[in-house]
Parts: structure tokens; sequence; C-alpha cells
């Protein structure tokens, strides 16, 4: 019988979707910048809430968000906020669903602005990422100094539910950090 390989602690082996999530995409580095913003968008869906809540919306976010294009949910008006508020598929905060539209705004100036958002964002950890070798799942911080001054910096440039902690799960995330524990598989693997 062949051994289980090692993951995080928190990678739930019993959910197939949350278990891929772990095995195939968490702490990859995400240099596309659709990819990016599909992120953020999620990121700040999740606060409050558990990120199996999300990822099992996620196909629905898709659908409801055009595919996370941030210059078609720039342009989202206030009949298409009600519709995205009437979804059941999405988690309907209308916070969360109004910062959505407005960080597209955003996210299209630093485009605009720097070339690229994935430019932008990864200049926070130095153009690389970052790994950590953290051996217990509590040692993983809620956030850190990079991601305070990625939250400092996206509030100052119009961003909102961006604050340190919802920077810190993005980075991670994105790869931006490597936050697999050292027992992990997937450690030495992204």
């Amino acid at each position: 019988m062949a051994r289980e390989r090692r993951r995080c602690d928190w990678a739930d082996i019993e959910d197939p979707l949350y278990l891929a999530y772990h095995d195939e995409e968490w702490g990859v580095p995400v240099h596309e910048d659709r990819r990016i913003f599909e992120f953020l968008v999620l990121e700040a869906a999740q606060a409050g809430l558990s990120w199996r809540t999300v990822l099992h919306k996620r196909d629905s976010f898709r659908r409801a968000f055009d595919g996370f294009d941030p210059e078609r949910v720039a342009r989202y008006d206030e009949d298409k906020v009600k519709q995205l508020l009437a979804d059941p598929g999405i988690i309907r905060n209308e916070q969360k669903i109004r910062a959505a539209v407005k960080n597209a705004g955003a996210f299209l100036k630093v485009q605009e602005e720097l070339g690229s958002f994935d430019s932008y964002v990864w200049k926070f950890v130095g153009g690389l990422p970052k790994t950590n070798r953290w051996k217990q799942l509590r040692q993983i911080p809620a956030f850190t100094d990079e991601s305070a001054r990625l939250s400092g910096d996206l509030a100052r440039r119009g961003f909102s539910f961006v604050g340190p902690t919802i920077c810190y799960s993005h980075m991670q995330a994105t790869g931006m950090v490597n936050d697999h524990l050292t027992y992990c598989f997937r450690h030495s693997e992204v």
C-alpha cells in the first residue's frame, strides 16, 4: 500500500475541491493579471467566512463576474449590482460586491500606470516568492510587514476590502509567499 503524502494540516482530504486547491493551486506563483484580480475579489469575498465557502462558489463567481474581466466589472452599474445581490450562487454581501466593482476600476488604473498589475503587486516581495519554513500551522502569521505595506498602498490607490490579513491571504494564494508547512509535499514543489 502506497504511503499517503503529507499535507498542510488545513488541507481537508475529505473535500476533493479543497484538496485539489491545496495540491495544485495554493502557493503557486500567479503572474496573469486576470487571475490576480480573481483572487483579489475572492479574498475580499471570503472576509469573515471560510475559504471552503468561497471555493465552492468559485465557479458561480466566475460566471457572475464575467470571468473576472476587470474591464467589464469596472463598468457594472446599479442594475448589475442588484442582479449580483440576487444571485444565490455567490456571496451576496453588498459591501463586498461594491468593493469588487470599485477595485476593478482601481486595478485598471494600476495597469494603465505600470503596464501590469503583476509587476506592481510582486514588487512587495522583491519580485520573487518568499519561501517560509513554518513547521506548524500556528506559526503562520495572519499578516506580515509586506502584506501591511501592500494593504496600505492598495488603500491609497482606492481599493477597499484589502486589509493586511486579506492581502496576506492573497499573497499566499498567488504564490507570493510559500506558506506550505515544511513537511508538506508541496513545500518543495512550489
